[in-house]
């Protein structure tokens, strides 16, 4: 049986630190819980830093405003009150969502920096991102070519359409007018599991890039990191279809791997490995703007070296 996380409303948002212990020091997240995506039934919770709250003193510069950071998680990890009260996930707190987005405002300074948590947790600690791409209850991927009736690109385009409305941000997305903005710039982050999404990504840019309602925004992609990809699936941990990474390489977008023995090196699951050599050498090929990084090579494979690749990356 799935569990799904609750996504019962909430004020705006939460102005206060979320989560953490108070200080003079701890920054202010804004937790947006039950944010609609492009079907109103499709909702994430959203957890939002913005410039200057307790990032570096550079990010509070007004020119920061339209820098947008979106980080998709990995199993276990949730919100520190959810993981606090699992057994199974309470010893991996220093990986909670809220530590998570203070680490990457300090990896991103003067952008906005959103996590978007997962919208099931099978036992509470699956990740499903099955709003982004068809998956089973523990989130292994289905994933599919373009269409316009939804996918990962328009459920994300409206949901930080939305959570900017409900955060009381500009929505620098889209102008008044309809127009799109030309300064809006997109980081995708995908940590683990959270990856799924950015493989899904790969496999609709080409339609998206072609359709009017979604090409200014899927131009908007500046960079994108896959983080120690991997999920329970026996096939497409990486992309290796030439034709979709072509796509991508020809995108300009920035394209960042970090891996660690956990993934890339586990003979139980070996086509992991293949499959990530298989996505970096045919992107080097192609001429592709990209970073390919070994994290942790000398040292056994454990998942506290695969957690802190988000540190390290």
């Amino acid at each position: 049986m799935t569990t799904t996380m609750a996504t019962t409303s909430s004020p705006a948002s939460s102005s206060h630190p979320v989560g953490l212990p108070k200080g003079p020091s701890t920054p202010r997240l804004h937790k947006l819980l039950a944010v609609p995506g492009c079907k109103p039934d499709m909702l994430n919770d959203l957890l939002l830093l913005r410039p200057g709250d307790g990032q570096d003193s550079q990010a509070s510069s007004s020119s920061s405003s339209c820098k947008h950071v979106v980080f998709f998680h990995g199993d276990i990890q949730n919100f520190r009150e959810e993981m606090a009260s699992q057994s199974d996930c309470a010893q991996w707190l220093q990986w909670s969502l809220e530590q998570v987005v203070i680490t990457l405002g300090r990896r991103f300074p003067g952008h906005h920096v959103w996590v978007v948590r997962a919208s099931r947790m099978y036992l509470h600690k699956f990740s499903s991102y099955c709003n982004f791409v068809e998956s089973n209850m523990f989130g292994a991927p289905e994933h599919a070519p373009y269409s316009p009736d939804g996918g990962a690109l328009s459920h994300l385009r409206s949901l930080l359409i939305n959570g900017m409305e409900r955060a009381g941000l500009q929505n620098t997305i889209q102008h008044p007018d309809g127009a799109p903005s030309t300064a809006f710039s997109l980081t995708l982050v995908g940590f683990s599991k959270g990856c799924v999404v950015l493989n899904q990504v790969l496999y609709e840019l080409g339609g998206a890039q072609a359709d009017p309602h979604l090409a200014d925004f899927t131009r908007s992609l500046s960079d994108m990191f896959w983080l120690d990809g991997g999920h329970p699936g026996g096939s497409e941990t990486w992309v290796t279809d030439k034709r979709l990474l072509g796509q991508l390489a020809a995108s300009g977008i920035g394209i960042h791997t970090h891996v660690t023995p956990y993934e890339v090196r586990d003979p139980m699951r070996a086509w992991v490995g293949r499959e990530h050599a298989c996505f970096v050498k045919t992107l080097e090929e192609l001429g592709a703007r990209l970073y390919d990084k070994l994290h942790f090579e000398d040292e056994p494979p454990s998942i506290e070296n695969h957690f802190r690749v988000i540190q390290e990356f």
